[in-house]
């Protein structure tokens, strides 16, 4: 409600690889979980952002923010610090490849990216709108009406899918026996494509599902199949994907894919072969 379409558009939507830098970083400062930001990146494409950037942010976001820096280190220790480095590493390369998809035509453009003057300074918009403001209850009764429209339309778009991951979680947990995991999840080629697989399915939010990939790492010593497994919350996620192809376009969503996923398999797989 507060922030203004124009700043979103002048840090989030230039053709450059300053947006998809300006995009990770956002993302790592975003501490919340991964269903709460699949509604900021929606907010954020309203609010002008580019694909690039929105898919940067998504990938960032819930493996490189500050909590969940915090909870990998205190689990897997120095080891947290190579699935951080890696996720971030995904989120520029893909955010990157996109920005040439977008010049090239192959994604959506953003519709609702305002047009900014060069000369457009964030800061002294900023302070004449400071200077403008008004405290009086009929606009404090405005904010609260737009903020709160806001967030119902946010869990519009956002809810239905969350609903679907938790039954989908729920069939998961109950009917998949625990020495699948154990058995299939290893440090080959087969165990990390199983684990992209089961963990597409498997919604869980970023907080509850570092616990379940130090678990995976424990029972097998495969570094590479605990980070498939927390990248596939995001690269192939459905609930991911179904938001990006409903609000940002179907080509952006099938593009995620194409590009995101051979890089987690490949991380993964170096991952497994390097370190034990």
């Amino acid at each position: 409600y507060y922030v203004p379409r124009e700043y979103i558009s002048k840090t989030l939507a230039r053709k450059s690889p300053l947006t998809v830098i300006n995009a990770v970083l956002l993302g790592f400062l975003m501490s919340a979980c991964s269903h709460g930001i699949l509604a900021l990146s929606i907010q954020l494409h309203k609010k002008g952002a580019s694909g690039p950037a929105v898919v940067s942010f998504l990938l960032a976001s819930p493996w490189a923010n500050m909590a969940i820096t915090v909870l990998l280190v205190s689990l897997f220790g120095l080891k947290g610090v190579v699935i951080i480095l890696a996720a971030l590493l995904v989120a520029i390369i893909t955010g990157l490849i996109f920005l040439f998809l977008e010049r090239q035509g192959f994604i959506e453009t953003n519709p609702n990216t305002a047009e900014i003057s060069d000369n457009f300074s964030i800061r002294r918009d900023i302070r004449q709108r400071w200077a403008k403001r008004s405290s009086s209850p009929g606009e404090l009764r405005r904010a609260a009406r737009g903020i709160f429209s806001g967030a119902i339309s946010l869990g519009n778009m956002v809810l239905g899918w969350i609903l679907l991951g938790m039954l989908i979680a729920s069939l998961a947990g109950a009917y998949i026996p625990t020495h699948f995991f154990h058995k299939y999840m290893g440090p080959t080629v087969l165990g990390l494509v199983i684990t992209l697989a089961l963990a597409a399915i498997i919604e869980v939010c970023s907080e509850g599902s570092a616990p379940l990939a130090f678990e995976i790492f424990r029972q097998t010593g495969a570094l590479g199949s605990s980070f498939v497994f927390l990248m596939a919350g995001v690269v192939t996620d459905y609930t991911e994907i179904g938001l990006i192809w409903s609000n940002i376009g179907k080509r952006t969503a099938l593009w995620l894919i194409i590009v995101s996923v051979p890089q987690a398999l490949f991380l993964g797989w170096l991952m497994n072969q390097l370190i034990r």
